[in-house]
């Protein structure tokens, strides 16, 4: 079964024996990050269709993606970002299937490597619905880190809409969710929260 049977956080608690801690923001006090002309470019376009056709995959084309390609950017393109990338770790335990975004600490694109930082799922409407699925791939991202022996201390995660996101994140065997929802725009402090979490992953 693929992680899209995760469809609950309790879920995935009880199928990778988790704790998970409900609270504020995790992310430190950051610089916003000001979007290029690029990006604020296509933000504008973007924004008032997703808001009225709705779909998951215009959200995840014509939002998520270009704030991810944003972020790599960003960061000299010393990170890369996989979409719709099959991430099969441990298939009889449920960690298969496709990730929406993976975004890597490697600077290799043609495979996914190690290590693996970020996972981002792409929701149609309610964020909530997202998390047992995100949660059980943050898993399969820190499994994946260990095997290769890149392991790092922790793995972030996001639920998006688009116009909203939430941010989780994986340490050993506890996951943190950020109950605060996060509005896009202003797309400043997205970005800000990406190049952290990749620089300190």
């Amino acid at each position: 079964m693929p992680y899209s049977q995760f469809t609950t956080i309790r879920k995935a608690k009880e199928a990778f024996n988790l704790t998970t801690i409900e609270g504020s923001r995790f992310i430190p006090s950051v610089e916003p990050v000001v979007p290029s002309d690029l990006l604020a470019g296509t933000l504008k376009e973007t924004l008032p269709i997703v808001a009225t056709s709705g779909s998951e995959k215009a959200r995840s084309e014509g939002i998520i993606y270009p704030v991810l390609l944003e972020v790599r950017r960003n960061l000299d393109r010393q990170i890369s970002l996989f979409s719709g990338e099959d991430f099969t770790i441990e298939e009889a335990i449920g960690l298969n299937g496709i990730c929406d975004f993976i975004l890597t600490r490697s600077t290799e694109v043609l495979e996914i490597e190690a290590p693996t930082v970020v996972i981002v799922e792409a929701k149609k409407t309610d964020l909530k619905t997202g998390f047992g699925q995100c949660i059980a791939e943050m898993v399969a991202a820190q499994r994946f880190n260990q095997a290769k022996e890149k392991a790092i201390p922790t793995i972030y995660g996001s639920v998006s809409n688009g116009i909203q996101w939430q941010f989780l994140k994986l340490s050993q065997q506890t996951v943190t969710i950020d109950l605060t929802v996060y509005p896009l725009p202003p797309v400043d402090q997205i970005l800000s929260f990406f190049v952290w979490m990749l620089q300190n992953g």
